[in-house]
């Protein structure tokens, strides 16, 4: 096992704390094709040799390439010395897995800002998400074979294990757009080493003026014309807006934990969000503004299979149904004219109303034509003691089912601007 240098732990020398810099967590990158690789940038092609030029196991290597070319590994979070994830492997619950590695002490980033700060190009190359080979090297930023250290909670002894694989594959491509998050890795937060670039380069400028005016001359300051700055100017137009991705992005897996909110909660909130963003960016409506609390609870558990009969659907109708004041069956009722009609089909549940003339007066010599004719009416419903016809206000009509002699109708069928056609699916014909 690697140690971390006695310095990491130490507080820092020139006093600048950046806490909420030391951590931060990538989206579940989406899957890629076989023949593209992990990495474009050459630090990025450094972090898989070092994991390849590792690896005891070639086939277990392999399978997490492929685990990481499906996007099965989950959001990444970073921070000094560690890199963790959770990958879904051949089992429902996904392993967490965390990548090691050691932290640069005091000493190494001294040396390291050192020489960035005094050359200029290696600050502009930083600011341009680029990473000079001569300032890796300066500090051994970049990992060596064995400097990567795998943790899997999965059963698997391999070094690494194919869920350790998948990760350090993935971490390779978020390495690739963004380079602070190697630093982040050796125990520096991004806005921590602009910050101190800065205090060093104000520092290393401020020592050049002062050995010029002890010499005699003055530096030049910079300056502008002021017919250049006063010049009227027309600006660039802004850039078109991003496209819309084809689909809302997937959330993370959310861990049970003792203390922390359900993660079925989580998942379900964090789905919902996305796929409500997704289109109303698709289509510039919000597809939800209209609905009521009870009807977007409905809504809700339309959404998801099961129909409240598994242990997570119980769970979810359970809360829904006492967040809007009902109970789990009016919900389960409600779910099935949701799935029957959606908002319309709910509707027709919930409200009686009194048609006019017209359609609802031929429905019953067209259902004695086809041989049923004990259907009675009652406002927009006909009913038998078993079956039971609504017309709907978009004039389609919805099927109900009870048992004989009970007033507990529910939904079942396809709508049908027929009210035979809307019978024979009732009845499975």
């Amino acid at each position: 096992m690697i140690a971390h240098r006695s310095g990491a732990g130490r507080p820092r020398r020139d006093g600048l704390r950046r806490p909420g810099d030391r951590r931060r967590t990538f989206p579940q990158l989406a899957p890629r094709s076989a023949d593209e690789s992990f990495a474009a940038s050459w630090w990025g092609n450094a972090w898989v040799d070092a994991l390849e030029d590792t690896a005891l196991d070639p086939a277990r290597l392999a399978r997490g390439r492929a685990y990481a070319g499906r996007g099965q590994v989950d959001a990444i979070t970073v921070t000094p010395g560690r890199v963790t994830a959770y990958v879904h492997g051949s089992r429902p619950r996904p392993y967490r897995t965390d990548i090691r590695l050691r932290t640069l002490g005091d000493d190494d980033w001294d040396r390291l800002l050192d020489i960035a700060a005094a050359r200029p190009d290696h600050i502009a190359a930083l600011l341009d998400k680029d990473v000079p080979h001569a300032l890796a090297n300066a500090a051994d930023l970049l990992p060596a074979p064995g400097d990567l250290i795998p943790d899997c909670s999965c059963p698997d002894d391999g070094f690494p294990c194919k869920h350790a694989a998948a990760l350090c594959y993935q971490t390779a491509r978020i390495l690739d757009e963004d380079p602070f998050v190697l630093f982040l890795m050796r125990g520096r937060g991004e806005q921590e080493i602009l910050a101190e670039l800065t205090r060093r380069n104000a520092t290393r400028s401020a020592a050049e003026r002062t050995a010029a005016e002890a010499h005699g001359t003055p530096p030049a300051l910079a300056t502008v014309p002021a017919r250049d700055a006063l010049a009227p100017r027309t600006l660039p137009p802004l850039p078109p807006p991003l496209p819309v991705p084809p689909h809302p992005g997937r959330p993370p897996v959310y861990p049970q934990a003792p203390g922390a909110p359900d993660p079925l909660a989580l998942d379900l909130l964090a789905t919902e969000a996305a796929a409500r963003a997704h289109t109303t960016l698709r289509t510039g409506r919000d597809p939800l503004a209209g609905l009521t609390p009870w009807q977007d609870a409905v809504r809700l558990a339309a959404a998801h299979p099961g129909s409240g009969l598994t242990a997570s659907t119980r769970a979810l109708y359970t809360a829904l149904a006492r967040a809007t004041d009902r109970t789990p069956t009016d919900l389960a009722r409600a779910v099935a004219a949701w799935r029957q009609g959606g908002l319309a089909g709910l509707a027709v549940m919930e409200e009686a109303w009194d048609p006019p003339a017209g359609p609802f007066d031929r429905a019953r010599p067209a259902l004695a034509a086809a041989d049923f004719p004990d259907f009675r009416p009652s406002r927009n419903r006909l009913s038998t003691s078993a079956l039971q016809l609504r017309l709907g206000r978009d004039g389609l009509w919805y099927g109900y089912e009870s048992d004989p002699g009970r007033d507990d109708w529910w939904p079942r069928g396809t709508p049908d601007a027929d009210p035979v056609g809307a019978l024979a699916a009732l009845l499975g014909r």
